[in-house]
């Protein structure tokens, strides 16, 4: 599989006349906790040449491939990415952090990991997080019968809001290192249980709400929520950004 991601990665940097700087895994194979019928999340950022930025035009700075039940593909441009990462936009965060690495040219990659500390914004950071668990709370997680990995779809934000709280930084990608923060026995023993079902039954599969896990996801949920509005904006200079970007373009 890794090598079919490979072709596609070079089919689109021919057909597209772009150099992938890098690319990684970015759903539950890269968090952790993944189906057997997982799809493959591949995610790129890519660059022209350094002509193609020198025009007053605007341009399409995405590509995405047609979506089907093996991948789905797409990427940023290395502009549109730069600008992400400097509002602190969370996919764009846990990309730079994915443990599945199909590609990575040059230093790219390194020396945006390195800007992490100097532009993550908790404060955004923990809205993020909190956005997506509650839209998994109130569309998903309600009835008497629920998909399985939508309560994984609330763990892992929560879990990643509530490491912001506590420790004030960038949350790690990977559900392994989360739920580290869970200390108490009869909650890993039932998320231990729902993760072993993860791994062994399709998408679609049902189960009958876990009450304990579920408590656990709106405590936390309430705790991050009311530590989020002590938090202040972080307001960043773009001159680091800008340095990176004509660097890697060859400006």
């Amino acid at each position: 599989m890794r090598d079919a991601i490979l072709e596609k990665l070079y089919e689109i940097e021919k057909d597209n006349n772009v150099t992938v700087l890098f690319a990684i895994e970015s759903g539950s194979r890269a968090w952790g906790f993944h189906s057997p019928d997982s799809d493959y999340d591949v995610r790129f950022v890519y660059m022209h040449q350094k002509d193609w930025y020198l025009s007053i035009e605007d341009r399409q700075d995405f590509i995405d491939l047609p979506v089907n039940k093996v991948f789905d593909v797409n990427g940023y441009d290395i502009r549109k990415m730069l600008k992400f990462f400097r509002s602190t936009n969370g996919k764009i965060y846990e990309w730079i952090q994915s443990p599945i690495i199909y590609k990575s040219y040059g230093d790219f990659l390194p020396a945006i990991k390195n800007l992490v500390d100097q532009y993550y914004s908790p404060k955004a950071g923990i809205h993020h997080y909190l956005g997506l668990t509650k839209n998994t709370l109130e569309n998903d997680l309600k009835g008497d019968e629920v998909k399985l990995k939508k309560y994984f779809y609330a763990l892992r934000p929560v879990l990643a809001a509530y490491w912001i709280a506590l420790k004030n930084e960038c949350p790690p990608m990977e559900f392994d290192q989360l739920r580290t923060l869970v200390t108490d026995d009869l909650l890993n023993e039932n998320i231990n249980r729902l993760l072993k079902k993860k791994i062994e039954v399709d998408e679609k599969f049902l189960i009958v709400p876990n009450k304990i896990v579920h408590q656990f996801i709106e405590d936390t949920f309430a705790y991050c929520d009311v530590h989020a509005k002590t938090l202040q904006s972080k307001l960043t200079d773009v001159t680091a950004l800008n340095q990176l970007f004509r660097k890697t373009i060859g400006l």
